[in-house]
């Protein structure tokens, strides 16, 4: 089971001096982030993809581009694409130079996002949602398939059998299937053959155990090997000297995003007693010292069957830059070694 880093590149206000960190800071910070994870020795870093005031991420290929000059053995990648709002041929001609960039160490993850505010932004209807990743879904993959494409469809001008340069290093190009719980989306990638990213941010993890079976059946049902019906997780996790030291710093920056999106949804603002419970023992965010957060990792694995990869997202508005390049420190200098000998 492999371990990495997803990133929202949040804006932070620095918890102990109460400042803004601006956006060229920001960025500076992460990419030490991303280098220091490379040094490490962890196995991957995502960037998501949101068009909020509060991240800075909405142009992930660039930020991917500036990690791969900068590292040398992790494998980079989206944490989401939002394919529903972008173009395919685009897409795959980003992600393909930024494999030869690179080296060979992409990943592309595509999925719908859990915010909508792509659609209205360039120009989308959020009634079509489904019909839109569908179809975009298929394009990238016919693309990826073969580099002088024809085909067409209801959301983008056909394609005539132009070519889409350039080529990535690795062939096939690794796509990934991002999906929260509908049991359609995990279907589809299993039909696809496509490997399979697990968000989960609420709820006990080993709930979502039906879900990665029915993606297994269905990629079995379509002749897929298992070895290539991957399974991944996206979770929430800190890792600190101690349990107790972990959550409390990060449990005031989490009360502040999460207070954020319930007010947008009308939900009821969280309280730390549901920090506390998502954080414990079956719960779906990975806090703690070393050998609570390696012992739930390998743990949740087991539950799912077997999990390939799971990436933390350390993303936190009130998240000390030391504070977050101890946490990545320790996640590779402690957590792997024990889940490796956990396995």
């Amino acid at each position: 089971m492999h371990l990495g880093i997803d990133s929202f590149v949040a804006a932070v206000t620095d918890p102990s001096t109460g400042r803004r960190i601006g956006p060229a800071e920001r960025m500076e910070h992460l990419l030490e982030e991303i280098a220091l994870a490379d040094e490490v020795g962890l196995y991957s870093f995502g960037i998501g993809e949101h068009h909020r005031s509060e991240y800075y991420d909405s142009a992930p290929p660039v930020i991917l581009a500036a990690a791969a000059a900068r590292t040398s053995r992790i494998r980079l990648g989206s944490a989401v694409t939002v394919l529903s709002a972008a173009d395919p041929v685009r897409v795959f001609q980003q992600f393909a130079t930024l494999d030869l960039i690179s080296k060979g160490r992409i990943d592309l993850v595509v999925g719908r996002g859990s915010f909508t505010e792509a659609f209205p932004l360039f120009g989308l209807s959020l009634a079509d949602y489904d019909s839109l990743f569908t179809e975009k879904l298929d394009l990238l993959l016919r693309i990826r398939e073969s580099e002088h494409v024809t085909w067409s469809g209801r959301h983008r001008p056909p394609l005539t059998g132009q070519g889409v340069y350039p080529r990535a290093v690795q062939d096939p190009l690794p796509v990934w299937v991002g999906v929260g719980g509908t049991p359609e989306s995990f279907v589809r990638a299993g039909l696809l053959g496509l490997p399979l990213m697990v968000a989960i941010i609420g709820g006990q993890p080993r709930q979502f155990a039906p879900l990665v079976d029915l993606y297994r059946r269905a990629g079995a049902q379509a002749g897929h090997p298992p070895e290539q019906l991957k399974v991944g997780l996206h979770v929430f996790g800190f890792v600190a000297e101690s349990t107790q030291a972990a959550a409390d710093t990060i449990y005031p920056g989490w009360h502040e995003m999460f207070t954020k999106v319930s007010r947008e949804r009308g939900f009821a603002p969280p309280t730390r007693a549901q920090f506390d419970a998502t954080s414990g023992p079956d719960g779906a965010f990975f806090t703690g010292d070393p050998d609570t957060v390696a012992a739930k990792l390998v743990r949740v694995s087991h539950q799912l069957g077997g999990v390939d990869r799971i990436a933390l997202q350390m993303t936190n508005p009130r998240l000390a830059h030391a504070d977050l390049l101890r946490g990545i420190e320790l996640l590779g200098t402690e957590v792997v070694p024990r889940v490796a000998g956990a396995a």
